[in-house]
């Protein structure tokens, strides 16, 4: 019979690898794209992924107490200011006049 503790220490393992290797694909992406739409998304996707995972480990090694509960916090946090700040840096940069690359374009507004 395998222990608790035993599976505990390696599903915290696991996510702690999961989340590792999202937040180093961010970083890759960080580095390598070329503007700031596609580093944006770069980092805010598999980061958000790779932070949520470790936040979970912390969740699986210290109980729903304490520590625990603050990691669920962090990942309620992370859900929500993500997505809201990536979306303010492409606005912010639509509107300072960054071009995407290629034939992409911004939808145009209708008038209804």
């Amino acid at each position: 019979m395998v222990a608790v503790g035993t599976v505990q220490n390696a599903t915290v393992v696991a996510l702690v690898a999961f989340g590792t290797f999202f937040l180093a694909v961010g970083t890759v992406g960080l580095l390598r794209f070329p503007n700031v739409y596609n580093r944006m998304h770069a980092t805010s996707k598999p980061t958000t992924l790779g932070t949520a995972a470790v936040f979970l480990a912390g969740f699986v090694r210290f109980g729903p107490g304490g520590a625990g509960l603050a990691s669920l916090i962090g990942i309620v946090f992370l859900f929500l200011t993500v997505p809201t700040g990536a979306h303010m840096i492409s606005r912010a940069a639509q509107k300072t006049g960054v071009e995407f690359l290629g034939s992409v374009t911004w939808p145009t507004e209708r008038d209804d």
